[in-house]
């Protein structure tokens, strides 16, 4: 369930100040403000949704296609687009999903190593 007083549903509304990266109808791009790499933005809907499954299904075509672009066009702004970059979406709370928004993260400006800890 969509929570409005989420902290991505008040930067859309204006309640708190981003450091904005790209913009368009469906889709707000801003810095991350606990930054884990030299690069570090965030990807998201305009619209109500909680997770990329919840966006799969009920999302336009046309808030996809944002989306999806929106990704490229950040790694562009940032610097990243040809040395690399990472994106992650965490749906959940065994994904340790913080923010009941579908947000994608962008990270890179450095090499970021394995993703996760093979056992």
């Amino acid at each position: 369930m969509y929570d409005d007083d989420n902290i991505f549903a008040k930067i859309l509304r204006g309640e708190i100040p981003c450091k904005k990266v790209y913009e368009d109808s469906h889709v707000l791009a801003f810095d991350d403000i606990n930054p884990q790499a030299p690069v570090h933005t965030l990807v998201i809907p305009k619209g109500k949704y909680v997770s990329m499954q919840d966006f799969a299904e009920k999302a336009s075509e046309a808030e996809i296609t944002a989306l999806t672009r929106a990704v490229g066009k950040v790694a562009e702004i940032k610097g990243i687009k040809d040395s690399g970059f990472r994106i992650l979406a965490n749906a959940g709370g065994d994904a340790h999903q913080e923010v009941p928004h579908l947000h994608i993260h962008v990270f890179g400006g450095r090499p970021l190593g394995p993703m996760l800890v093979r056992k």
